[in-house]
């Protein structure tokens, strides 16, 4: 699969007249014709945002909690599984696997979700206040598949990575990654649709339910 991205990409490239030589210019023009343009008009925020983003996140039917440390996180997730009769094994990003998940009485494994796991448990590269939206990167330490795959997506949340809106996300992409990931997942909320009679339906192309635990401190 990358070798064939590569590939389309490196044919769109050379049309172009893209070299090693002229990428730095043209990221530079790149760059500033996107700081030239004029900014619509933004929805009001407000200067809280987590409080706004837990608000939106509900609104979205999604569940949520916050507690004040990372180290908290586990036993957040515990008590929402338990709360609900959910499994109490899960899988998670390899980068979450050093949390004392089995001090919280959890049995997780740091992999990519498969289709028989029930439970995935990610962080996020960023989320946003304006819609209650979580925005996930994929990458080999942040498969995918842990939000997309098991009936319930738990995403952790660090307060500091809360941004207002959509244009402040992306912002923080350009800034942070050297180029785009393979994939950028917006999340608001369970997967649902209404194409069928018009009836909503939750779960139809990815999890039933997601809950939001932030983490207030840094």
């Amino acid at each position: 699969m990358k070798d064939s991205r590569d590939e389309m990409l490196g044919r769109i490239r050379r049309r172009l007249g893209r070299t090693a030589a002229n990428a730095a210019a043209g990221r530079a023009a790149i760059d500033a014709v996107l700081a030239r343009r004029m900014q619509g008009p933004l929805p009001i925020v407000g200067e809280d945002l987590v409080a706004h983003f837990l608000a939106r996140a509900e609104a979205m039917a999604s569940t949520v909690e916050a507690v004040v440390r990372m180290e908290d996180a586990p036993a957040a997730v515990a008590r929402y599984l338990a709360a609900h009769k959910l499994t109490l094994a899960a899988v998670a990003w390899p980068q979450l696997a050093g949390l004392d998940w089995s001090g919280a009485g959890l049995q997780v494994q740091g992999r990519a979700a498969r289709g028989d796991d029930l439970v995935g448990i990610t962080g996020v590269f960023c989320a946003v206040a304006e819609t209650g939206t979580l925005v996930v990167l994929s990458g080999a330490d942040t498969p995918a598949s842990a939000s997309l795959l098991p009936e319930t997506h738990i995403a952790i949340v660090p307060a500091a990575r809360i941004v207002a809106g959509m244009e402040e996300a992306w912002q923080l992409l350009r800034s942070e990654s050297g180029e785009l990931p393979r994939a950028v997942n917006f999340i608001s909320g369970p997967s649902r649709t209404g194409d069928i009679e018009q009836t909503l339906v939750l779960g139809a192309h990815g999890p039933y339910r997601v809950h939001i635990v932030v983490v207030q401190s840094d």
